[in-house]
C-alpha cells in the first residue's frame, strides 16, 4: 500500500526528473556567454616571474612538514613548479575519464534533447581543458606526472563497470576537490599569472560541470533500483581511496632530489595536509551524506581515504 509520504516522494522524483531539461537549457545559456578559448585567452609567450610560486604554499602536500621547514624559498617555489605539473597531469587523466563515462551516459538518451547537448558541450569545454593543462605543463618546464600504472589500469576497469549514480559521483570526487584548490590559487598573487589564469578559466567553467552532476545524481540516487545505489556507495568510496593517493606522486620527490619515502611518510603523517585534503572535500561529502552516498562500506571507504573524519 502506498503511503502519504510514499506518494510525496514520488512527486519531489518526478519534479525533478521534469527539471532535468530546464537544468540543461540554463547551462547551455552559461556556456554561451561564459565559455573560453585558453590559447587565445592566455599569454602563453610571457616568461615565467622569479620568486613566485606555481601553487599556492599551503596546498603543497609538504608544506609545514619538516622537510617543509629545512628547505630554502627557492627550492620551495621549485616544489611548487613540479606539484602543478603533477596536479595538471592528475587532471589530464581524469577528465579523459569523465569524458568517456558522459558519452555512456548519452548514448541512450534522446538525441535532440537539451541534456544531451549540454553533456557534449561539456566534452568540448573538458577537451579545451586537457589540452589547457598540457600546455601549461609545457610552458613551466616540469615533466608530466602521469599516475601509478595501477591506478590507471584499476580506472580502466572502474569506468567500464561503472553504473550511471556511479559515475556521476566519481565526476564529482575528481572536480570538487580540485575546484576548491583553484578557487583560491586564482586570487593567489604570490602564484606566476599564467597559472592563475588557467585556474581562472578552469574554475568559471568547472561550475556548470558541478551543477549538472550533482542534479543528475541527486535524481539518480532518487530512481535507481536498490542495488544500484548500493554499487555507487561503494564503488565511490573506491574510487576517493584512490584518488586521494593520486593526489601524491612520488616521482615529484625523487625529480626534487628527495627521498621518496621519507617524503611520502611525511605526507601521510602531516596534520596540516589531512585538514587541506578534508576541507577540499568538505562541500563534496556533505553532499553526498545528503543524498544517501555516504553509508556502510562505502562511508568506511571515505574514511580510509583521509577525505572524510
Amino acid at each position: 500500500m502506498t503511503t502519504v509520504t510514499d506518494r510525496a516522494e514520488l512527486r519531489d522524483a518526478l519534479g525533478l526528473l521534469k527539471d532535468r531539461e530546464q537544468v540543461a537549457e540554463r547551462l547551455l545559456e552559461s556556456s554561451a556567454k561564459h565559455s573560453f578559448d585558453p590559447d587565445g585567452e592566455l599569454d602563453w609567450d610571457a616568461p615565467m616571474i622569479e620568486g613566485k610560486y606555481y601553487w599556492p604554499p599551503e596546498l603543497l602536500s609538504l608544506y609545514d612538514t619538516p622537510l617543509w621547514k629545512k628547505m630554502g624559498e627557492e627550492q620551495r617555489i621549485e616544489l611548487s613548479r613540479h606539484e602543478a605539473a603533477s596536479l595538471a597531469s592528475l587532471g589530464i587523466w581524469f577528465e579523459i575519464i569523465l569524458m568517456q563515462l558522459l558519452t555512456r551516459h548519452i548514448y541512450d538518451k534522446p538525441l535532440t534533447s537539451s541534456h544531451v547537448r549540454y553533456a557534449l558541450t561539456e566534452i568540448a569545454d573538458e577537451c579545451r581543458h586537457s589540452m589547457m593543462f598540457a600546455r601549461m605543463i609545457k610552458t613551466g618546464g616540469a615533466p608530466e606526472y602521469p599516475v601509478s600504472r595501477f591506478n590507471h589500469n584499476l580506472a580502466r576497469v572502474l569506468k567500464t563497470v561503472s553504473t550511471t549514480p556511479g559515475s556521476f559521483a566519481c565526476t564529482l570526487l575528481g572536480e570538487e576537490i580540485l575546484d576548491w584548490m583553484q578557487r583560491l590559487t586564482f586570487p593567489d598573487e604570490r602564484v606566476q599569472p599564467l597559472v592563475r589564469g588557467v585556474t581562472r578559466i578552469h574554475v568559471i567553467e568547472e561550475a556548470r560541470h558541478v551543477r549538472y552532476a550533482r542534479e543528475e545524481l541527486r535524481r539518480q540516487m532518487m530512481t535507481a533500483p536498490r542495488w544500484e545505489r548500493e554499487l555507487t556507495r561503494i564503488s565511490c568510496g573506491e574510487a576517493a581511496r584512490v584518488f586521494s593517493l593520486a593526489f601524491v606522486n612520488g616521482q615529484v620527490y625523487e625529480n626534487m632530489g628527495l627521498d621518496r619515502h621519507e617524503a611520502t611518510a611525511q605526507v601521510k603523517a602531516s596534520g596540516h595536509r589531512r585538514e587541506v585534503m578534508q576541507a577540499g572535500a568538505k562541500r563534496l561529502t556533505d553532499f553526498l551524506d545528503d543524498i544517501g552516498v555516504l553509508r556502510g562500506v562505502g562511508r568506511k571507504l571515505w574514511q580510509s581515504s583521509g577525505l572524510l573524519a
